[in-house]
């Protein structure tokens, strides 16, 4: 495997560790409540997670119908760069621009999930997902994106030679480590005048079912994070290194 490069202007805009749960049916909000007191001190900007479902009636009368739920608390941190969801269907911890190393990242995303594995006591694991936002600002003129992108549109010729936006998904399996790759891409608002911005989000997740006391939980979460680190590297061109070197 090739050695993890270091870029000292990241393009990481959001990392995520999110892991998805099964719960005892014994826990609710009160329960999660017991997260957002041990953390309050770290992460005194708390919120209701809720969740909005709508529904459309046919009949003499068409009419739409929105009911909303709490699923659970976000938790945010005095310095604004660090975001914890602790939810009944879940546990997801993000860490925001700039970026530092997968290291402290990790170990503070444990940090939290033990936190929230002793307090809501979940039965077993159903899904993990690393995922990393990138963003790149890409010098203008553009004579072509694949001089930047290994993923990117192609536009027949005879239709245009001007491109004003794109979106891309891909769905691709991973079976080397029992995951599935969700990989992103498209153009976003600008930050000046000079570059075209392109979002870059790959968020490589397992769907399983594993009982708790029998998770190897963060040796997974290392082999997925390995596995993004390939991916990335596979996105982009040696233009794109240098930008961001």
């Amino acid at each position: 495997m090739q050695a993890r490069r270091h870029y000292s202007r990241s393009p990481i805009t959001e990392a995520v560790i999110d892991l998805g749960v099964t719960l005892p049916q014994e826990a609710g909000l009160e329960t999660l409540g017991g997260v957002q007191t041990t953390i309050s001190t770290d992460y005194p900007n708390q919120e209701a997670l809720l969740f909005v479902q709508e529904e459309m009636k046919a009949g003499t009368s068409v009419g739409a119908t929105a009911t909303q739920a709490q699923i659970g608390f976000g938790c945010i941190s005095s310095n604004q760069k660090q975001i914890i969801q602790a939810r009944l269907d879940g546990f997801s911890f993000s860490r925001l621009a700039p970026y530092e190393n997968w290291e402290s990242f990790r170990d503070e995303a444990k940090r939290l999930w033990n936190i929230y594995q002793n307090a809501i006591h979940p039965t077993a694991i159903n899904r993990l997902g690393v995922r990393y936002i990138n963003r790149f600002d890409l010098p203008l003129p553009i004579k072509d994106f694949k001089d930047y992108l290994r993923v990117f549109p192609q536009v027949p010729s005879d239709l245009s030679e001007s491109l004003n936006g794109y979106f891309i998904q891909l769905q691709i399996p991973k079976p080397e480590v029992e995951a599935i790759l969700l990989l992103n891409q498209a153009i976003i608002p600008p930050s000046g005048d000079s570059v075209v911005s392109v979002l870059l989000d790959i968020y490589l997740f397992r769907i399983c079912n594993i009982p708790i006391e029998k998770t190897t939980l963060w040796d997974i979460l290392e082999n997925l994070h390995e596995e993004i680190d390939q991916i990335f590297e596979a996105c982009i061109t040696d233009e794109i290194r240098e930008l961001i070197k």
